[in-house]
Order: C-alpha cells, then sequence, then structure tokens
C-alpha cells in the first residue's frame, strides 16, 4: 500500500441459502457498489454464493473466485492462503472487497477461514444473512426453539454416539451436513424414539428443494445440503 493511501475494508457478506429474495437489503446495497467480489468455489464448476447473488454483481466487478476442495480428506489450506493473498493486494490498493457467503458468514461458513487470515491487517465488516437453519424451520413450519429450549446444531458428520449424546443434551436439535450420514443420523433417532418426530428437508431455497420423509431420505439417498429438525418433546409448543 503506498503511502497516505487508506487500505479497503473486506466485507464477509450472507447471502441466504438459495432464493435470492432471501437476501438482504443491505447485502444488496454492498453488492451493487463492489469493486471486487470474492466467493468460495468448487475446483471446477460455479460458485453457490456466486449464482445466488449473480443479478447484483455489477458489470465489471472484479472478481476472485475462492476455489476450495470441499473435501474432508483435503486440506483447504493453500486455497485459502492464496485466496487471501489476492483480497490483500486489492485491500492493500485501496479497493473494498465483498466476499460473498452462502447462508451465513459466521455460521459452517467459508468467509470464517478467509477473514482469520486477513484479521488485524484490514478492516473487516460483517453483514448476516438468512442461515439455511432459520430457512428450513420456515419450509417445515417447525419452530426452532421457543420458550425456555435449547437448541443444539449437530453436523451429521460427527461419530453417532457424539449425535445421541448432544440430541439428548437438549430440547430441540437441528441436524446439518447429512449427505452420506443420513442412515447413520436415522438410526441414531430410531434408537432414541424420535424418528417418528425428525422432520427432513433438503436444498432449501434452492429449484431441488424438497420435503420427504426420514425414511425416504435413508432410501433414496440425502444431498450435503439437507437438514433434520427435530424436538424431544414433540407437540411441546402447541400446548
Amino acid at each position: 500500500m503506498s503511502p497516505g493511501k487508506q487500505a479497503g475494508t473486506l466485507y464477509g457478506v450472507g447471502v441466504g441459502p438459495g432464493d435470492p429474495e432471501l437476501m438482504t437489503l443491505k447485502a444488496v446495497r454492498l453488492l451493487g457498489r463492489a469493486q471486487v467480489v470474492a466467493y468460495p468455489a468448487p475446483e471446477e464448476g460455479e460458485s453457490l454464493a456466486r449464482s445466488i447473488a449473480q443479478s447484483h454483481i455489477p458489470p465489471g466487478c472484479a472478481e476472485i473466485a475462492l476455489r476450495l476442495p470441499f473435501d474432508p480428506n483435503r486440506s483447504s489450506d493453500a486455497a485459502f492462503a492464496a485466496g487471501a493473498a489476492d483480497v490483500a493486494a486489492h485491500l492493500a490498493a485501496g479497493r473494498d472487497v465483498v466476499c460473498l457467503c452462502a447462508g451465513d458468514p459466521m455460521l459452517y461458513g467459508s468467509f470464517i477461514a478467509l477473514s482469520a487470515r486477513l484479521d488485524g491487517r484490514f478492516a473487516i465488516k460483517i453483514v448476516p444473512g438468512v442461515s439455511s437453519l432459520t430457512a428450513s424451520a420456515a419450509v417445515l413450519g417447525q419452530a426452532l426453539a421457543a420458550r425456555d429450549d435449547t437448541l443444539t446444531v449437530i453436523p451429521a458428520t460427527r461419530p453417532a454416539a457424539d449425535i445421541e449424546r448432544l440430541v439428548l443434551g437438549a430440547d430441540s436439535a437441528a441436524i446439518v451436513k447429512l449427505g452420506r450420514h443420513v442412515a447413520k443420523v436415522a438410526r441414531v433417532l430410531e434408537r432414541l424414539g424420535l424418528a417418528e418426530r425428525a422432520r427432513y428437508v433438503e436444498r432449501v431455497g434452492l429449484p431441488g428443494e424438497r420435503v420427504r420423509t426420514l425414511a425416504e431420505a435413508v432410501a433414496e439417498g440425502a444431498p450435503y445440503f439437507a437438514m433434520i429438525l427435530v424436538h424431544r418433546r414433540g407437540e411441546a409448543w402447541k400446548a
């Protein structure tokens, strides 16, 4: 950065789970004036976050695709380091960077890893987005939590024993990132006598959005973007 030149600001902007109409007014405003837009993307193919926000990206805007492996067996460190270097170059030149994140940036968002590499060097501001948790609750018509309920968010990637312990320790649970783990989760819920209370939804806000029974999801398979909501007290909210 040249002497006297003010560095840009990094904005972590949540764009919601998939439906472009769920983007916030603030997200649209910031994106509409952006000079540089960054977003996570697979190593090949389109970015989900960009596809949600694409109609609001200004013509001629510089774009940085953070090409990530999205594979739990592979490290993303090198990809994040390269992406952070690209973002830092724009910030040092005085340009703001709007980094898009599907859902909310601070809820399992890839922006967390990016911002950690730039924190302390540049100003960072977060714009929250509609999360898949709240969007799924809306689609299912089931409250995430009410009154004095506790709510636990559980990645389905955790071992079965952990999932069982966490479900038993909360009134309401949201089990996320189902994918190939759906059968394991179903077995846990059946063992706890909660399978009949479980509500399943996949690809919320996306063209393939579907509500199915848990048994159907196990039989047919579940995508990564799928979630189960379950409440241990069943009809407690309707009393």
